[in-house]
């Protein structure tokens, strides 16, 4: 049983602590590097170790010295996992992640990392470039909690997710010991309650004084995921030290894309170096887009049609390339550069186009099709199946163009064909 069943927390959830469940999410989440995290954590008064951000080697030892601790921390700030184990491609060093004591050390150190490719188990095999260090303060965890807050349609507003067993993968612990994991719905009108905190505390081992200042630290987490517009604040691990403070040590912060609006402060910090060029450029036209691995190109129109279309193709032992949600009310001109972007990827062998015509009318997403077909001078197979509104006039549009567009009655029909015409 996974964690969806056993915390009673929906499939839809779409927090980065679910990451195992089953295909792609087609919202884009602002991702944040950890100095960025911790940045925002500091504003809303949660307890995180001191920490300096560098870019360049030779400010490591300035950083070091004002940090003035005992046992410094060097970190590589991308946007993946596993950084400890992972592997600079340029030189071989391995660890993303190093332990140091003085500041002629923390240099060398980021100078190690600094301007060459990470490669880690969330990466792909050419890494992601290093262009920023955060230098912190080493603390030394006695006992590593784990503590969440997310969005859960289920309870119908925020919950707290608690467990003791912290500092490991919290699927793990839910389908190992889910007596372990500890939730708290919140009626978002009335905020966190202090008896709720206090449940959590106890649940999480903490006794006398330390009771009072992990409920803090919780309303203080709680604080930052409303005024933040976040979807998700997932601190892990949450940890009490061995000088008894306790720190928030590592956090995943998710947001609403749809409070960017409102929230330009903290959406100004996307790092566009650190994504898909092709998602970068997707955003700008207000696509939804994730690359994958396979090389049937696919354009739909919502999401859920988007993971149909991907598992029929699957279903007929083709592969996906991308996920491409052009939206509900698409313009020809957002469908043309749909079709620019799906075509840099050399992988590429055909595209199918699969459009439910609702508040989007069939004759609006021909348009530009063929007005992508003009433009890119399309060489590959391109299947097109349309249903729902205007779909005849879409239809003769297609059939009218003078381009050799293969169309499908239905979606089963759509996938054979683009596996076949890739095939040929």
């Amino acid at each position: 049983m996974s964690l969806l069943n056993r915390a009673r927390i929906p499939i839809t959830q779409t927090s980065a602590f679910l990451r195992f469940s089953a295909g792609q999410q087609q919202v884009r989440h602002l991702n944040l590097h950890e100095y960025q995290s911790k940045m925002l954590m500091d504003k809303y008064g949660v307890n995180t170790q001191k920490w300096r951000v560098i870019s360049n080697a030779s400010e490591a030892q300035k950083a070091a010295k004002e940090l003035n601790a005992k046992e410094l921390v060097i970190k590589a700030q991308v946007h993946a996992g596993g950084r400890g184990k992972g592997t600079f491609i340029e030189t071989g060093f391995k660890g993303g992640v190093q332990l140091c004591t003085t500041p002629q050390e923390a240099e060398r150190l980021s100078a190690e990392m600094l301007g060459k490719h990470l490669v880690t188990k969330q990466t792909t095999k050419d890494g992601t470039l290093v262009q920023k260090v955060m230098i912190a303060e080493s603390v030394d965890p006695s006992r590593e909690l784990y503590f969440a807050i997310l969005m859960d349609r289920a309870s119908g507003g925020p919950v707290l997710v608690a467990s003791p067993k912290g500092g490991v993968d919290i699927e793990a612990v839910a389908e190992e010991t889910p007596e372990l994991i500890f939730k708290e719905p919140i009626d978002i009108m009335k905020g966190v309650q202090p008896e709720q905190t206090l449940r959590l505390a106890k649940k999480l081992g903490f006794t006398g004084d330390k009771v009072a200042v992990a409920q803090k630290q919780m309303e203080n987490l709680y604080e930052l995921f409303i005024k933040s517009d976040a979807t998700q604040v997932e601190v892990n691990p949450f940890a009490e030290t061995t000088n008894g403070e306790i720190y928030a040590m590592d956090a995943k912060i998710n947001f609403d894309d749809n409070a960017s609006f409102r929230q330009k402060q903290i959406f100004d910090m996307r790092d566009v170096a650190e994504e898909d060029p092709r998602e970068v450029a997707a955003s700008k036209f207000g696509l939804n887009y994730i690359g994958m691995d396979g090389n049937i190109g696919c354009l739909v129109n919502g999401a859920g049609l988007a993971m149909a279309t991907m598992d029929i193709i699957k279903l007929h032992k083709g592969t996906p390339a991308n996920f491409l949600d052009v939206g509900g009310g698409a313009t020809a001109d957002q469908v043309r550069e749909a079709f620019k972007i799906i075509t840099t990827d050399p992988q590429v062998k055909a595209i199918l186009v699969n459009i439910f015509g609702g508040i989007m009318k069939c004759d609006i997403i021909a348009q530009g099709v063929v007005s992508a077909c003009q433009q890119i001078g399309l060489k590959i197979p391109l299947v097109v199946r349309l249903a729902g509104t205007n779909v005849e006039i879409g239809q003769k549009i297609l059939k009218d163009s003078g381009f050799n567009i293969i169309t499908a009655v239905d979606l089963d029909d759509a996938a054979i064909k683009a596996v076949a015409a890739m095939n040929k």
